[in-house]
């Protein structure tokens, strides 16, 4: 009897393969810099002016004055007003802050006291000169 196995070349131990769909994707990503020109859409997520929403909007503001000057707005969305609005986001947590703008879309949870934190999670740290 014959065998009827083929032989199959094997990727390198420690090299990862990338389907068609996930290496286009990166590529389009690659694409998408942000330039320190874009301007910036977020929008923070509240539940009413609680003390951590409070704290969450004059962070943001803060760090969007010092870094993104004359170049972002910001939405307040209170979601004990209008909360038919979380499902758009898919808002889990409040208070919840989201890039729109510049693509790719980003979420950061919390009062954003952590300005290091908030600088990465929005990518700002690319603007940031030392």
């Amino acid at each position: 009897m014959k065998s009827h196995k083929r032989s199959v070349a094997k990727a390198p131990v420690g090299s990862k393969k990338i389907s068609g769909v996930a290496a286009k994707r990166k590529a389009n990503q690659a694409e998408k810099k942000i330039s320190p020109s874009d301007s910036w859409n977020l929008r923070l997520y509240v539940a009413g002016q609680t003390p951590k929403s409070l704290a969450a909007f004059s962070n943001l503001k803060r760090l969007c004055e010092e870094h993104l000057s004359g170049r972002y707005h910001i939405e307040i969305v209170d979601l004990m007003k209008q909360p038919h609005l979380a499902q758009g986001d898919q808002i889990v947590a409040l208070p919840t802050l989201v890039r729109k703008l510049p693509e790719p879309i980003k979420r950061i949870i919390g009062d954003l006291s952590n300005l290091e934190r908030v600088k990465v999670g929005l990518d700002l740290q690319l603007f940031i000169k030392k």
